[in-house]
């Protein structure tokens, strides 16, 4: 047996049969049990007694039978139609959120988008704009030999910057001729030495002369290849229009 809502035990359907029987038999009984004897009463009267009361017991168990079976009807369609309702609103719940997913996978999708494109962009802004040119680096000291090409370049470039003629033919010669290459060297036998002022150097120049014609940045000492070509060619520039020009003692 259950217990149902309304307070009262639902019978199954085996059970609302057997009591309909029940209750039929039981009336029959008493209908035997009231009717008088045959010699009270005619046997017509006693069949349809009989009869009368068993129409009725059959009667209302099939009264009973139907309620109860129209309940658990209306309680099976009840229930049918609370499943219905419930999986109807799970379905709906599972719609929503799929279509509320789907919205939030596109707007990110969107965004990322958006964000690349501005990236890009901005690549291409910064690509276009002109880089600021690095400084030059300053050039390195350019490197001279310690020998007579060495000293001849070196003394050509410091000449070229101060504007004074000469080219490497015309001091090579001129060197060879005063002194065959020798920094070091000294007339002592010239009327600059029996003056007092021997000539020295590669290009054999006197002190005074030096001094007059020496060339801002190089050395001061007379026995320097370098001062000794510079000073000399700034003076030959002067009287004779440059070193090339010379030919002998000068």
């Amino acid at each position: 047996m259950r217990s149902t809502r309304s307070g009262y035990t639902r019978l199954s359907k085996a059970h609302m049969i057997s009591a309909a029987g029940i209750t039929a038999a039981g009336a029959a009984a008493v209908a035997f049990a009231v009717v008088p004897s045959a010699h009270a009463a005619g046997s017509e009267t006693q069949s349809i007694g009989v009869k009368t009361v068993a129409a009725k017991a059959d009667s209302f168990g099939e009264t009973q039978t139907g309620e109860l079976a129209q309940r658990a009807d209306a309680a099976a369609a009840e229930a049918k139609a609370q499943a219905d309702t419930t999986a109807q609103r799970a379905k709906a719940d599972a719609d929503a959120a799929a279509k509320k997913a789907e919205k939030a996978e596109k707007e990110r999708a969107d965004k990322e988008r958006a964000d690349k494109e501005a990236a890009s962009r901005s690549t291409e802004r910064a690509e276009l704009k002109a880089a600021p040119a690095a400084p030059a680096a300053p050039a390195a000291p350019k490197s001279y030999g310690n020998n007579l090409d060495g000293w001849i370049r070196e003394a050509m470039d410091i000449m070229q910057a101060k504007g004074i003629p000469g080219s490497y033919e015309g001091i090579k010669r001129n060197i060879m001729r005063e002194s065959t290459g020798n920094p070091q060297a000294i007339n002592g036998w010239d009327v600059n030495a029996v003056n007092g002022i021997p000539s020295k150097g590669l290009l054999q120049v006197i002190d005074p002369t030096f001094k007059a014609y020496h060339v801002e940045g190089t050395s001061w000492d007379i026995y320097d290849p370098v001062a000794n070509i510079t000073a000399a060619c700034n003076y030959a520039a002067k009287v004779y229009g440059s070193m090339d020009n010379v030919n002998s003692a000068y």
